[in-house]
């Protein structure tokens, strides 16, 4: 039986990654993907490690700490030394970022019933949960480092 799953979403997730981002143009806010997974990390606990964001966000640690650079350079965020580590660097949030919170939300808020249109709220759940098994698979899978 040929499955078209994978195929389904990657294609699902190229077409989200070019209408949030265009949603978040049209909202005054010029980030990119990767930088918005980490802001929804950081909003959610600030001051983290290149590894605990790389581990919240599913990006690898050298792609965090590249989006981190561009971060940095836009006035999203701040990289600090770990004070307990001196080889562990703490990303932590500047008000700028803090400011955009709440419109950020708004146009995630947005996308998601643009994502959902047309789904009943137990085909939601149903799909999330689908979402959820596969994920865990993935992550719990010997392809992935831990």
């Amino acid at each position: 039986m040929e499955t078209k799953g994978g195929f389904y979403i990657t294609q699902i997730k190229q077409l989200h990654d070019r209408i949030f981002e265009r949603l978040l143009l049209e909202n005054g806010m010029e980030i990119s993907g990767g930088q918005g997974r980490i802001l929804f990390i950081l909003w959610q606990r600030d001051y983290l490690t290149i590894s605990e964001i790389s581990e919240k966000t599913s990006l690898a640690k050298n792609t965090v700490s590249i989006v981190i650079d561009g971060m940095v350079n836009k006035g999203f965020v701040e990289r600090k030394i770990n004070p307990q580590n001196r080889r562990q660097s703490i990303v932590s949030l500047t008000e700028y970022a803090k400011s955009l919170q709440v419109k950020y939300e708004a146009v995630s808020r947005q996308m998601n019933l643009l994502f959902y249109e047309g789904f009943s709220e137990q085909e939601q759940k149903q799909l999330e949960q689908y979402l959820a098994r596969i994920l865990k698979t993935l992550t719990e899978s010997r392809f992935i480092n831990k």
